[in-house]
């Protein structure tokens, strides 16, 4: 189980980067399916459920290489190189990653 005692998150920059599109697919459902499958519950009577997961690009790995320069939040480290190892809110592959992580779990 992970520790998230000293969680914070980081967004990323992405509208500042160039990225082939092909890696940042990510499917989503369109407004038609879901009123489809919404229907055909209704019709079935079947129960319908949701869910959200928090947090789910952390879970992801970052495909490519990405640093930045530590600030003043990280105290005795300020200055020096941070690699980033999972996905970030703001990068434009990280929704094609965390799609990939699903997949496999």
């Amino acid at each position: 189980m992970m520790n998230f005692t000293r969680k914070s998150r980081f967004v990323a920059g992405g509208h500042m980067t160039e990225t082939h599109s092909s890696l940042t697919y990510l499917s989503v459902v369109s407004r038609e399916t879901v009123k489809i499958a919404l229907t055909i519950a209704d019709l079935n009577d079947l129960d319908i459920m949701a869910a959200d997961i928090g947090n789910a690009y952390i879970n992801a790995l970052c495909k490519e290489k990405v640093y930045f320069t530590a600030g003043t939040e990280f105290s005795a480290k300020k200055g020096q190189y941070v690699v980033v190892i999972q996905a970030l809110y703001g990068l434009k592959p990280s929704g094609s990653a965390w799609r990939a992580f699903l997949a496999q779990t």
